[in-house]
């Protein structure tokens, strides 16, 4: 796994037992450079943790008669050369078949030499905490083309991370090139111009000793199609295929509707974390970057919750980020940190948003996972990024100083420019409000009261400093944009009084951008559900089903399997965006899966750890079902809605130990209902004793009557325990069928 090598170097465990025969074993071990050594960043740089690559090992044997045998590493053994003749994470691999027999277990005792001892600090060893990266897909190609320029291309019918395995059959000394890319060009030519200098290549010589199976072993590329050179005519589809990897964590939810469109784009969003998800949450697969940004970690975090387990995952990279933090608590743009000197002085220390990964992953995986202990390892990483913050700007309470990345490749910007037009110093001041909030909240779960008290009261004074810089005499906040309107009502610093006008302006802003967005990084993850928690669930729905550019179904429109960097990464007419920066995998936009599961699956936590959950679909008028599940901590919770004939159909699962907050939507005779789920539940009015107090005592006699509450759009609220629960009744529509959008 990639830590910071200088601080951490992660040990893996194996039982070895089935390997081992009565006589006669041998020990072998194969060594790259990965990402100790190898090539890091897109500054060509290499050795950056040490140029001499090393094994450590140590064989525990313990015999039926009681006794035990350590096997270590040492100067004892033997090393040579082997048929890999170069490898890298971003150039790939070079391997001479010929060569296999000066393996060791081949070569000849004049061909080895003694190893030699490489001094490492033991104190930097720490066991394997994250899921390990495996192998998790093996997939089929769809197709072998020829393409107009002649190339022979193959198509994985999948942007997908890992390698192509490869059977061949060929005379000793035929050189074989496998040359990965993401997408043809406009005339369905192979084009790799946007993979920047990563060469991505395998390079094969053949033994010419029969059939022939290879696939590499310290790389992999970020791919849909791979040009391939000398093979034989006779090659065919079935001679490959693509092997998926990313980190081992368990697959905990799923999403899916009767709109095969949102369901592809649900799918993009889940293969853009298994290609980004390996041991390092990396911003791109396959260009000569793959480097942990924590902008991109921090927004999509939740999202990443939902899919996959990824507490673990999440857990061992924060450590990371709090070796790499400055003495002044400064965050680095990536984790690990391999960027040191890359940029000018003013860029190389942090920015917001991207710094704020210390405190809003940490509280993210609390709030999905119920894990005291991820806020109480942090606390001091996150704590100090704070009072970074605080230090940083003219006033106490403002960070209104410094480069900011503010609303990353918005496309509000100006022509040229990959900063959008919302004021950088008022994106950050909404971060240092928002992770301010947050460490005080944690102060106040781990008993430091103090901090708490400070903490709270820093928070106050940020809240009225942001009303008093951003928001003019009439309540016009000052940066008149998409994501100004969004982060200020996101993070509750809109003033009561200017509420009503701040969303009625964002409304304003997306029907004068023809009710498309024009958010960048910043904005994006927060747009639907800003939306929808101010009462415009119909705009936010307008939003996510648009299919022509900008807009998620855009995506899907142009056949994408994978998030894009950017909304235009394939422009109207069929050409790129520019080729310095044009990921077709590249996870961050697709942090409104997150907004997904909450409003049309219903499904969001009340507690940490999902002890008391929300079940409130808000289902869009261009859907007649969709389908919620996510493994929590205490098992299963299930949501799933059907329409047929206005008839509303909705089955929930509410695992052991917890409470459930549910609310129907579309409600045409509320009255009847509450009889129904009455006397069909009974327990409802008498729930267990783990009901919050506060609703326990609105019960009283009245019963049903109490715990039921009503809102004015049709829609009935109530608390249950475990249990599986189906509720029919007459269903009156209360959002309307977005644009480009038909009932499906």
């Amino acid at each position: 796994g990639w830590t910071d090598y200088n601080d951490r170097v992660q040990v893996q465990a194996y039982d070895v037992t089935s390997a081992i025969q009565e006589q006669n074993n041998r020990i072998t071990a194969t060594v790259g450079e990965g990402w100790y050594s190898g090539y890091l960043g897109w500054q060509k740089r290499k050795d950056t943790y040490g140029d001499t690559n090393a094994l450590l090992l140590q064989m525990e044997i313990s015999y039926e008669d009681g006794r035990s045998e350590l096997i270590c590493s040492d100067s004892s053994w033997e090393e040579t050369s082997c048929a890999i003749l170069m490898s890298d994470i971003y150039n790939g691999e070079i391997y001479d078949a010929r060569l296999e027999q000066r393996a060791p277990e081949h070569s000849s005792l004049t061909e080895r030499k003694m190893m030699q001892i490489v001094p490492f600090p033991l104190s930097h060893l720490v066991a394997q905490e994250n899921e390990p990266v495996r192998v998790m897909n093996r997939l089929k190609p769809v197709e072998l083309i020829r393409t107009p320029k002649g190339e022979l291309v193959l198509n994985l019918g999948q942007n997908m991370v890992g390698w192509l395995e490869f059977k061949v059959e060929a005379p000793e000394g035929t050189v074989l090139k496998l040359v990965h890319g993401e997408v043809l060009d406009q005339q369905g030519n192979f084009y790799r111009d946007n993979i920047r200098d990563a060469a991505q290549q395998i390079t094969y010589i053949c033994s010419g000793k029969g059939k022939e199976i290879f696939r590499p072993h310290f790389t992999f590329q970020g791919f849909q199609y791979v040009k391939l050179e000398g093979f034989p005519d006779d090659v065919t589809i079935e001679d490959f295929t693509g092997v998926v990897l990313h980190s081992d964590m368990e697959n905990i939810g799923v999403f899916e509707t009767s709109d095969p469109k949102l369901n592809q784009l649900q799918h993009n969003i889940v293969w853009g974390q298994k290609g980004n998800f390996l041991d390092v949450p990396t911003d791109c697969p396959q260009r000569d970057e793959r480097l942990g940004w924590t902008g991109d970690a921090q927004i999509f975090a939740r999202t990443a919750s939902f899919n996959m387990n990824a507490v673990s995952f999440f857990r061992k990279w924060l450590k990371d980020l709090a070796y790499n933090q400055l003495e002044n608590g400064a965050v680095p743009f990536v984790v690990p940190d391999v960027l040191k000197g890359t940029f000018a002085d003013n860029m190389d220390k942090t920015t917001a948003a991207w710094g704020d990964a210390a405190v809003i992953c940490p509280w993210t995986m609390y709030q999905c996972y119920g894990d005291k202990q991820i806020l109480a390892q942090q606390y001091d990483s996150m704590k100090a990024w704070v009072d970074y913050i605080r230090a940083q700007g003219n006033e106490e309470y403002l960070w209104d100083t410094g480069l900011q990345l503010g609303d990353w490749l918005a496309l509000d910007s100006e022509e040229g420019s990959y900063f959008g037009a919302t004021d950088g110093t008022l994106v950050a001041t909404a971060y240092f409000a928002y992770s301010t909030h947050i460490l005080a909240q944690t102060a106040k779960l781990l008993n430091r009261y103090t901090d708490y008290n400070t903490y709270k009261s820093l928070h106050d004074g940020i809240k009225t400093a942001f009303a008093n810089r951003y928001f003019d005499d009439v309540g016009q906040l000052t940066s008149n944009t998409q994501t100004a309107q969004i982060v200020a009502l996101h993070f509750g610093l809109v003033p009561d009084k200017y509420k009503k006008q701040v969303i009625q302006e964002l409304v304003r802003l997306i029907e004068k951008n023809d009710m498309h967005l024009d958010t960048g990084f910043v904005g994006t993850p927060y747009l639907c559900l800003v939306l929808s928690d101010n009462g415009y669930t119909d705009v936010a729905y307008k939003i996510l089903f648009q299919n022509d550019y900008p807009s998620w179904l855009y995506q899907v429109e142009r056949g994408a399997t994978t998030m894009w960097e950017h909304w235009d990464s394939i422009k109207v007419d069929g050409s790129f965006w520019s080729t310095d920066m044009n990921s077709f995998n590249h996870y961050s936009y697709g942090s409104v899966g997150d907004f997904m599961y909450q409003n049309i699956a219903g499904i969001d936590v009340l507690e940490a750890g999902y002890k008391k959950s929300r079940l409130a679909p808000k289902p869009p008028a261009n859907l007649t079902s969709a389908h919620g599940k996510l493994e929590t901590p205490y098992g299963a919770l299930e949501v799933h809605w059907e329409i047929v004939n206005e008839e509303m159909q909705m089955t929930v699962r509410v695992p052991h130990n917890t409470t459930a907050e549910i609310t129907l939507p579309g409600v045409m005779d509320p009255d009847a209902l509450q009889q129904a789920i009455a006397t069909q539940y009974p327990s409802i009015q008498n729930p267990p004793v783990y009901i919050p107090q506060e609703l326990a005592g609105r019960m009283g006699i009245a019963g049903e009557q109490a715990i039921f509450q009503r809102s004015g759009d049709h829609e009935i609220t109530f608390t249950v325990g475990s249990g599986k629960y189906v509720f029919q009744y007459r269903y009156c529509q209360t959002t309307q069928v977005p644009a480009h959008a038909t009932r499906g």
